[in-house]
């Protein structure tokens, strides 16, 4: 496995990063378990990101989350300082002032919990889920600060921001004279190239690291899509089709050449979408989800 130290951090990390979203269910805890012990054994892959609001398939807009904080925690006990682990706060995960957006009041509670379920003293990395129209930016640099003197996080990052809504955020991180974010958490991949025009050069520009996610768009870039072909069981489309993308024409003309261009490079079309994710500007590592070991391995082939 190859890694990547995060600029302006101790933190060495995997080329591959292990998403945890639907760990619970459909990947049931121990399943999950062994997956996290088999990604870190076999490849050494050492970054595992979560949110608090992570629960699979039960999840909806206010649910209490925490599930794949609380099986990572059980996963890495007694091999904390094996692991990178990342965390967000930010989604609605109640019904209470704390409970969404990321206000200190919100931060502050929620990295607790969070902390309590992955039974550990500290993140390595503390995302800022989304981006919040209802608190200043200086008042989440000031609250990021006091979680970094704390021990509590040794670094922190965004997720989901647009280019401007950064530029603002660093505005107040400068004046505040706090630790600057490290990485950027976004949308990109072959079917979502947007955030390739301006956040990920401006990322570069302030030496902060990405992480895509989606990166196989909810797996419409693992081959097992096709035109005028019925989902097969199993899949997210016929798991979870809320959760996809429309397969449009236009859909099908990318799926297609992803396939032409990943049998050009002697790849399967999962590996050919991860290495093109981590060829991009400022991308440091490549989140990708899984359900079973067969995809860790094939993910991973693409760094070993």
């Amino acid at each position: 496995m190859q890694y990547t130290q995060i600029t302006g951090t101790d933190l060495s990390v995997s080329r591959i990063c292990l998403g945890t979203m639907t760990f619970g269910n459909p990947v049931k805890e121990q399943d999950a378990i062994d997956l996290i012990q088999y990604a870190s054994q076999e490849h050494g892959i050492n970054f595992i990101d979560t949110a608090n609001m992570y629960e699979g398939y039960d999840r909806y807009n206010g649910s209490a989350g925490g599930v794949a904080e609380c099986i990572i925690g059980k996963a890495v006990k007694g091999h904390r300082e094996n692991y990178v682990i990342a965390t967000k706060v930010g989604m609605k995960v109640g019904s209470g002032p704390a409970d969404f957006n990321t206000s200190p009041e919100a931060i502050y509670t929620q990295l607790r919990k969070s902390l309590e379920r992955l039974d550990t003293d500290y993140v390595d990395i503390y995302y800022l889920h989304k981006y919040d129209p209802d608190t200043p930016p200086g008042e989440i640099a000031i609250a990021m600060g006091k979680e970094l003197k704390a021990g509590t996080i040794l670094s922190w990052g965004v997720s989901n921001y647009t280019k401007e809504q950064l530029e603002n955020l660093l505005r107040a991180v400068k004046e505040e004279n706090i630790t600057a974010p490290v990485l950027n958490e976004a949308q990109i991949s072959l079917l979502n190239t947007s955030a390739l025009d301006d956040l990920l050069p401006y990322c570069a520009e302030e030496g902060i690291g990405t992480v895509p996610y989606q990166v196989l768009q909810g797996g419409m870039l693992t081959g097992k899509y096709h035109r005028g072909q019925q989902a097969p069981e199993h899949s997210r489309l016929s798991e979870k089709p809320e959760w996809m993308k429309p397969f449009t024409d236009d859909v099908y003309d990318v799926i297609e050449n992803c396939e032409r261009e990943a049998k050009k490079n002697a790849l399967s079309m999962t590996q050919y979408a991860i290495s093109w994710a981590s060829k991009q500007t400022s991308v440091v590592s490549v989140l990708v989800g899984v359900k079973n070991r067969k995809q860790i391995d094939e993910a991973a082939e693409v760094f070993g």
